[in-house]
């Protein structure tokens, strides 16, 4: 949930592409599909102790939800998305949206605007030390046999007689929820209700994403 009490949206990563300034100028963005978030429900102090939108994106086949969800749906009138989630807002934003409203791009962002995307970063499977932590790889030559791009030694000999916890080894990297911040909205397509924000955010192309304002940057709440 946004730290910031501000509502967001929820969307798609469609890829990246570039736009140019009138001054020539080739800008980096990248395109993400917010279109259709509809308020699934409506959380009050009163009733569930916080005041929240909460808010649905995408499509799903009604044979891929299960009975309560497809209850909960049903109730707000809302067609089942593939993620659903929320976002603590103030008792005022709360009360401009109903449950079955749709969320319009231009309500929430704008042109020049900061925001921060979180999405799932890119797997990138079982990697040895070198590119998971950015060590320096060992000699090429003079005296080292098959031991260019191994970690080395760790520094665990008889005492303490074991690997501290956290210790920078080969393992898993990628397939972690991030966030970038700060990026900036270059243009909004309400129409096709596209944004399109400045530089990379983390996942691949149709990747879900969810985008709110940026709780660090100058100004903000």
């Amino acid at each position: 949930m946004s730290l910031s009490n501000s509502l967001g949206l929820l969307g798609r990563k469609v890829g990246m592409m570039r736009l140019f300034t009138d001054d020539g100028d080739s800008v980096p963005v990248t395109v993400l599909d917010v279109s259709n978030n509809r308020v699934s429900q409506v959380k009050t102090q009163e009733n569930d102790g916080y005041v929240a939108l909460q808010v649905t994106f995408g499509a799903r086949k009604a044979s891929r939800v299960t009975k309560p969800i497809a209850g909960h749906l049903a109730k707000a009138g809302v067609e089942a998305g593939e993620i659903i989630q929320e976002f603590r807002v103030t008792s005022d934003t709360a009360a401009q949206y109903a449950a079955g409203a749709t969320v319009p791009v231009a309500a929430v962002f704008a042109v020049g605007q900061k925001v921060d995307v979180q999405g799932t970063s890119i797997g990138k499977g079982f990697t040895g030390t070198i590119k998971r932590h950015n060590f320096k790889s060992q000699r090429a030559s003079h005296g080292n046999s098959r031991s260019h791009n191994v970690p080395g030694s760790i520094s665990m000999a008889q005492d303490p007689g074991r690997v501290f916890p956290g210790k920078k080894m080969s393992g898993h990297r990628g397939d972690v929820t991030c966030t970038t911040q700060n990026l900036a909205v270059i243009r909004v397509d309400e129409a096709r209700g596209l944004l399109m924000v400045k530089g990379a955010i983390p996942g691949s192309k149709g990747g879900f994403v969810t985008v709110r304002p940026a709780i660090k940057a100058k100004g903000a709440n």
